[in-house]
């Protein structure tokens, strides 16, 4: 599971009240307290009143703001207050309570599994990854964590688990007469295209037959006879064990010894599935998410993503010996 955030300290039944007087004729500056607020986790009252657990970090930062609203011309006081009661505790704490986001989450979680050997992994395994940021992101701002936390948490372990097994099965699938012949073969993968079906096809162009011929197969459609499969479930080549399709070709075609083939796995390896982080890859993500938005078909978003792999294939070989 992962390491829980940590959670800004809370002294139960104490709280801080912010009263400000936004400025009404700067927008800007009223906007950007608001979303001070909001970073902060800050409930709303009323208008003009902001609700926070009292602990030195929230003290702190709405001191900051107040000090700021000051600045700015307008009035802003940070009261310490105490509930009056049990019940009015409690309807405080409700007020900040995350257990409604929490609860979004794991309905959106739970629908994925609709998807599961039948839509493609990657692809759920990519947005699991937005609801674990999700999940992260509201849990830095709960500051009574309890039993919605820990569904949350549960749904998205057992989810991603899940995901996991369909992504690298763990057969394991025989090795290939060295002397096969590769050249003048047609390939073929499933669309959508994305960062390991796109490498697993640059790979092709580059280093085993420049002229193969691809071919880009919507979800039913069955692969053509003689036709080589690659990048999805029961193709020739395909995830396995813990290896992505691109870095399960290298291992078996033998290309594993060009150390720069194994960097860009590594990249592939997480902008599909995450793992061991790669510095590289927001701006590889970025240009392939570019090419995406420019190509028309799937043989232009080839074309456009070849440059990409290109010149990290380059960027990674090292140089010649002078």
């Amino acid at each position: 599971m992962t390491k829980q955030a940590a959670m800004p300290a809370a002294t139960p039944s104490h709280w801080l009240v912010c009263i400000a007087n936004l400025p009404i004729d700067d927008p800007a500056a009223r906007m950007r307290i608001l979303r001070t607020l909001e970073s902060l986790g800050a409930a709303v009252m009323r208008e003009g009143a902001y609700l926070l657990p009292d602990g030195a970090e929230n003290r702190q930062a709405l001191g900051r703001l107040a000090e700021y609203i000051g600045r700015n011309g307008n009035v802003a006081h940070m009261l310490h207050v105490k509930a009056a009661s049990p019940a009015q505790d409690g309807a405080l704490r409700g007020l900040i309570d995350r257990s409604s986001r929490y609860d979004e989450l794991i309905k959106v979680v739970d629908g994925l599994r609709l998807g599961y050997g039948v839509s493609d992994p990657g692809a759920i395994a990519r947005v699991l990854h937005k609801q674990r940021r999700e999940f992260e992101t509201i849990g830095a701002l709960d500051f009574f964590p309890g039993e919605a936390r820990q569904r949350a948490a549960k749904a998205l372990d057992d989810a991603e688990t899940a995901v996991r097994r369909l992504l690298f099965p763990t057969d394991s699938r025989p090795g290939f007469d060295p002397d096969e012949h590769f050249l003048g073969r047609t390939w073929a993968t499933r669309k959508p295209l994305w960062a390991d079906r796109l490498a697993c096809a640059w790979l092709i162009r580059r280093f085993m037959d420049p002229e193969a011929t691809l071919l880009w197969l919507d979800k039913s459609q069955p692969l053509p006879a003689g036709a080589i499969g690659f990048a999805f479930e029961g193709a020739r080549f395909a995830n396995s064990g813990s290896r992505v399709t691109f870095e399960e070709m290298l291992v078996r075609l033998d290309l594993a010894d060009d150390p720069a083939l194994p960097k860009i796995g590594t990249l592939v390896h997480y902008l599909e599935v995450r793992g061991a982080p790669a510095p590289e890859a927001a701006g590889v993500q970025t240009l392939l998410q570019g090419a995406m938005r420019r190509a028309e078909n799937e043989d232009q978003l080839l074309r456009e993503s070849e440059k990409t792999f290109d010149l990290l294939y380059d960027a990674y070989c090292d140089p010649p010996p002078r």
